[in-house]
């Protein structure tokens, strides 16, 4: 396999998908990009990275803008820019693309899965776990109680499945908007991680021998 390797993770919140792309970028040698990507774009786009992190898989962004104060915006100003959410998207999706021409990266949400449709040797994952095992692990995480971790996890789900469907024409979390969808909860990180990579190693290695014989 000599071409890089992509791999993009979706996830629904508490299954441990950040730990997981953690593992897989370890196992591929690759950059990861969680919210990195968001510094990337920031320099990119010469706007502030607080304008990324707000809206940062979610919709509804500019409804909170006058929060900011317009120093923010760095070397660019609101009034001289075509400042917009949609905007903001397009050099985040420039900054994926940029950081998947250089090397083999595991690229967390973002919809990366879309913004990468057309590379090779992309293979698309989403992670998945039980209702019970995913608050249990936000209230741990967030220190809170079953109803609020219920809670967290309905809100920021709505969120970003609105963000993704918004920007992709696709449903977030349904499964044919990726290669391969799993629940780490059955399996656990380590184990789910390496599942993942050997379907990695079987989809590219194969890709790349279908393409040779073309």
């Amino acid at each position: 396999m000599d071409s890089n390797i992509i791999i993009t993770v979706g996830r629904q919140i508490g299954s441990g998908g950040s730990a997981i792309a953690q593992l897989l970028a370890t196992k591929f040698d690759a950059k990861l990009y969680d919210r990195e990507i968001l510094n990337l774009a920031a320099r990119e786009s010469g706007f502030c990275e607080e304008f990324f992190e707000e809206n940062d898989e979610r919709k509804g962004f500019f409804k909170s803008l006058q929060q900011f104060h317009f120093p923010l915006f760095g070397r660019n100003n609101i009034y001289h820019n075509d400042f917009s959410q949609e905007n903001l998207y397009l050099f985040q999706c420039d900054a994926i693309r940029k950081a998947a021409a250089k090397s083999s990266c595991v690229f967390v949400g973002r919809t990366a899965d879309y913004v990468l449709r057309d590379m090779a040797n992309v293979v698309n994952v989403f992670v998945t776990a039980s209702m019970d095992s995913r608050v249990a692990e936000i209230a741990r995480r967030r220190n809170l109680s079953t109803e609020k971790a219920q809670k967290y996890i309905s809100e920021g789900e709505s969120s970003r499945a609105s963000y993704y469907n918004y920007y992709t024409g696709k449903r977030w979390g349904h499964s044919e908007s990726y290669d391969l969808c799993i629940d780490s909860s059955k399996l656990g990180l380590e184990a789910t991680a390496d599942f993942i990579a050997e379907y990695v190693r079987q989809a590219v290695g194969r890709g790349q021998t279908t393409a040779s014989h073309e």
